[in-house]
């Protein structure tokens, strides 16, 4: 029987991240049911089974649909019949700041974790395809938020790995066709009160219908491109951050632009900003401190923080102090 190209193409993106495992290695998939993560986890199944590798199918309930809890029950019953060695569900709290979109993010992360602790797992996978990547440096060029937003989501992090950046969500789809798999359509994909919803389902068509076929390709391919950029200049940022004198304004002065901004953030995320609060306006106040002293009180930054230059020096306080 001829493989279909589009399983094909899932299995090359698994078979190239799990490459490096040992015999014997586990690996958690996080599966939501939908055709992009259930079309990773039948992948890494088949190069799991040939890696002699434990393949723990993870499903998260972020409780904010009804009947979520019977919905992730049935999912742990259809990962168990695709062949998972084990298999785990958790419920989790939706709350914090940034959002829902993000606060289930950060929640479901967490979890993950506990999870590869728990099972002593090497990586945990996820389903983000080269459409998501697209829709994320979309996004990120609309809200001006720089460099690292347009650098899109990362290849791998911790013990993170994204193998279908460079597959598409067609092809996600047609996968589970052909391999008879159930999907479940989740309903917040279609609803258009999400940003990255209105952006899928009409800001990407017209650009492909205005600008020609191969836009989100494109997006994708800048998302790598100017991530090794952005990587190098973090490192020179924790490098400079970690001198004895960091918030010297003389040594702040002597830093290129770029570097100086970036350890002014860390600075204040370190000192208790909220990183989704602190916008590229407040650093910028602050830099002013280093490049456009002329007495200023202080800078007033989210969290109930203030940025003062003080004998010589950037200082964080409280504003409840």
């Amino acid at each position: 029987m001829t493989l279909h190209p589009a399983t094909a193409a899932v299995r090359i993106g698994v078979r190239r991240v799990l490459a490096p495992l040992a015999p014997g290695e586990a690996v958690v998939v996080a599966c939501s049911g939908g055709a992009d993560s259930l079309a990773l986890l039948a992948a890494t199944i088949f190069e799991g089974r040939r890696m002699a590798l434990r393949v723990i199918g993870a499903t998260v309930d972020h409780g904010l649909q009804d009947g979520s809890d019977t919905r992730a029950s049935s999912l742990v019953t259809q990962m168990a019949a695709m062949g998972c060695d084990e298999t785990v569900s958790a419920r989790v709290s939706v709350d914090g700041a940034g959002g829902p979109e993000a606060a289930a993010r950060e929640a479901r992360y967490a979890v993950l974790e506990q999870m590869a602790d728990h099972f002593g797992a090497a990586l945990v996978l996820l389903g983000h395809t080269r459409d998501d990547q697209a829709e994320t440096v979309l996004l990120g060029l609309a809200r001006g938020s720089g460099g690292r937003a347009v650098a899109g989501m990362r290849r791998e992090f911790d013990r993170f790995r994204r193998p279908l950046l460079d597959v598409s969500r067609a092809d996600t789809k047609e996968s589970c066709e052909a391999e008879g798999l159930s999907v479940w359509a989740d309903p917040h994909n279609e609803d258009p009160k999400f940003t990255r919803v209105r952006v899928r389902h009409k800001v990407l068509p017209v650009l492909e219908t205005e600008l020609g076929p191969g836009v989100a390709v494109a997006l994708a391919r800048t998302a790598d491109l100017l991530r090794p950029d952005m990587e190098l200049l973090d490192d020179l940022t924790h490098t400079a951050y970690a001198a004895a004198d960091a918030l010297t304004v003389d040594s702040l002065a002597a830093l290129p632009a770029p570097i100086r901004t970036r350890v002014l953030r860390l600075a204040a995320l370190a000192a208790g900003a909220p990183g989704a609060e602190l916008f590229h306006e407040h650093v910028i106040a602050v830099d002013r401190l280093v490049t456009d002293w002329h007495g200023q009180k202080w800078i007033d930054l989210p969290g109930h923080l203030r940025a003062f230059r003080t004998g010589g020096v950037i200082e964080f306080r409280s504003s409840q102090e």
